[in-house]
């Protein structure tokens, strides 16, 4: 029997679900629920947890537990009413209290994108595949006719601040590596050419994380759409290369395209604001993806080293794969790919300084 005294966390998530409890008993919303019912729904890669609850009407609900110290739950409020009056599948909130953090919530039941995408590819159904790309893309098309004036902006700032977190995590912490100056010198000559590509596309409501963890298959045929909070107005590619270059799972470059292309072709019918030409979305949509890619290798670094979550780690190759094919791909990042293909050789944690 262990003596060990448990971490001062364990303790705060402890008393976090029993004020959790003590809010559900008091059937917000006029949601009668059972708080001993309370169970893990899934995780978060930020403060967040989510729970499932039984209730009488209806027979599930979802219940957030956002602590107030590290979230606010005003974000997820204010875009979760923007993009049901736009239209989106996302789900109805029955109640929420911000002051202590909880949100409750529909039940969009457990079957993610990932799971049908791989269960459907393991099949060798690439027909049932193809119809859930297609919905999703649809699905975009329609979040992205949706105001977006009233969200924060995808600006220079926030561009930068988010590939600052690859030299910073992934290089610095989880490579180990000391980058001298003249490696330096590249990676920001590489960041200045990706962050004035992304601020020169039209811009839409960006949802930040339209993936396949994120979209939920429904009975009714409807795309569930989830984890929307962070959403701002922003490059019109930088969802779509979200979700055809996504982090958990990978596709055929000659797949990606057709999916590219119909989307472009629906977007045009749509009237968004798409460049005319196909080549010129298509780079727009890869150097999105780059600087998408770059963030993302930072934040599973970050999450492994600081905060101890290390499901994260089998992703990366897949990230960097994407990351360096781009980079390969065009003449004015080829000193940033030829960097790439340096730190790739380089074990995690072997401090060396190039």
């Amino acid at each position: 029997m262990s003596t060990q005294a448990p971490r001062a966390s364990e303790c705060a998530a402890d008393l976090r679900l029993s004020a959790l409890r003590a809010w559900l008993a008091e059937a917000p919303g006029g949601i009668v629920v059972d708080p001993a019912s309370v169970r893990a729904a899934s995780g978060d890669a930020s403060f967040r947890r989510y729970f499932r609850v039984d209730a009488q009407r209806p027979a599930s609900c979802i219940v957030m537990d956002a602590p107030p110290d590290k979230e606010d739950v005003a974000p997820f409020l204010r875009v979760a009413a923007l993009l049901r009056a736009g239209g989106m599948n996302t789900p109805e909130v029955y109640a929420a209290d911000a002051q202590q953090g909880f949100v409750l919530l529909a039940d969009f039941g457990d079957l993610t994108y990932l799971s049908a995408l791989n269960a459907a590819r393991a099949a060798g159904d690439m027909r049932r595949a193809d119809g859930l790309m297609r919905a999703a893309s649809a699905a975009l098309v329609r979040l992205q006719r949706i105001d977006a004036s009233s969200l924060p902006r995808y600006d220079e700032a926030l561009l930068r601040r988010e590939l600052e977190l690859f030299p910073q995590w992934y290089v610095a912490r989880h490579l180990g590596v000391e980058l001298d100056t003249e490696a330096r010198q590249v990676l920001q000559r590489g960041f200045d050419a990706l962050v004035a590509n992304n601020l020169a596309q039209p811009t839409v409501l960006v949802h930040r994380d339209w993936h396949s963890r994120n979209l939920m298959v429904q009975d009714d045929g409807e795309v569930g759409v989830l984890d929307f909070q962070d959403a701002v107005h922003g490059p019109l590619s930088y969802d779509l290369v979200s979700m055809l270059r996504d982090a958990y799972i990978d596709w055929p470059e000659e797949q990606q395209l057709d999916w590219a292309v119909r989307y472009w072709e629906a977007a045009r019918a749509a009237a968004l604001p798409v460049p005319v030409d196909f080549a010129d979305f298509y780079r727009d949509f890869e150097w999105m993806g780059l600087q998408r890619q770059l963030k993302v290798l930072g934040i599973f670094a970050r999450l492994y080293h600081r905060d101890g979550k290390d499901q994260y780690l089998g992703d990366m190759p897949r990230v960097w794969g994407y990351a360096r094919a781009t980079a390969a791909r065009y003449a004015a990042l080829a000193p940033l790919a030829r960097l790439l293909d340096r730190l790739q050789g380089v074990r995690a944690q072997a401090a060396y300084t190039f």
